[in-house]
């Protein structure tokens, strides 16, 4: 009888089912995560190493792009840009699950929090990185290709529709990749297709934002990078069950 009640107390507690319980466990993987980046300093200073050797690169090869305002010439400040930020997060953003991986914390998440809680709190944490990119990355281009923005607003929203389609479409990569041997490389190859897509629209309509243009000019580019964000999230949140638990 004492065995028996050893052993069950031995067993772990299911996590907590419910939406309130799902998104305080998110909240905590995702200040977890905060935690773990700021004490490690790992992806921020892979990211900002990457961004700033782009940037540096470009200015010192193409000069004062920013200064010719032809569409060809604000089509290539679009593209420079986007790529850099493009390259830079497939470089940190695999990170989310690859530190679970590597400090063996894995099994601990798992008994911890459910399976939309974990990727919610990852989305989370790779969306701040992104965001943090987009902010530092901008800036320097701004600053050292002297790239005029015409429109900050539409800009600005072009940016945040981006950062999101690049995130929704990376977080479950991150966790497929986590146990792989060559995480690096496996990563950028399976997450590359998923974005030529909203590369491309999200390159066009940054290049209409560097014009003195309304936000209305670009609403079908960011229309596309939103509905984007919901097909690729919602079936992020569908898979990831089967993922985590494979």
């Amino acid at each position: 009888m004492i065995e028996q009640e050893s052993s069950l107390i031995d067993i772990p507690a299911p996590p907590p089912r419910g939406i309130s319980a799902t998104l305080r466990a998110a909240w905590a993987i995702f200040r977890k995560d905060i935690a773990c980046e700021l004490r490690t300093r790992y992806a921020i200073n892979t990211l900002l190493l990457f961004a700033i050797s782009a940037a540096t690169a470009v200015s010192l090869g193409v000069g004062f792009l920013g200064l010719r305002r032809t569409e060809e010439a604000l089509l290539i400040q679009s593209a420079l840009l986007w790529i850099a930020l493009l390259f830079a997060a497939l470089n940190g953003l695999s990170r989310s699950f690859v530190y679970e991986e590597e400090a063996r914390t894995m099994a601990a998440l798992r008994l911890s929090a459910a399976p939309t809680a974990v990727f919610l709190g990852k989305f989370c944490f790779n969306l701040t990185l992104v965001m943090a990119l987009s902010a530092v990355t901008t800036l320097l281009f701004i600053v050292l290709l002297r790239v005029k923005v015409g429109s900050p607003l539409a800009f600005s929203a072009m940016l945040v529709a981006g950062g999101l389609a690049l995130t929704s479409a990376t977080t479950i990569i991150a966790a497929i990749i986590a146990r792989a041997s060559f995480k690096g490389a496996l990563f950028a190859v399976l997450a590359f297709p998923l974005l030529v897509a909203p590369l491309i629209v999200a390159i066009q309509g940054t290049a209409q934002t560097l014009e003195n243009v309304a936000i209305d000019v670009v609403f079908g580019p960011i229309r596309f990078l939103l509905a984007y964000v919901v097909v690729t999230f919602t079936a992020s949140l569908i898979l990831f069950p089967f993922v985590w638990e494979a």
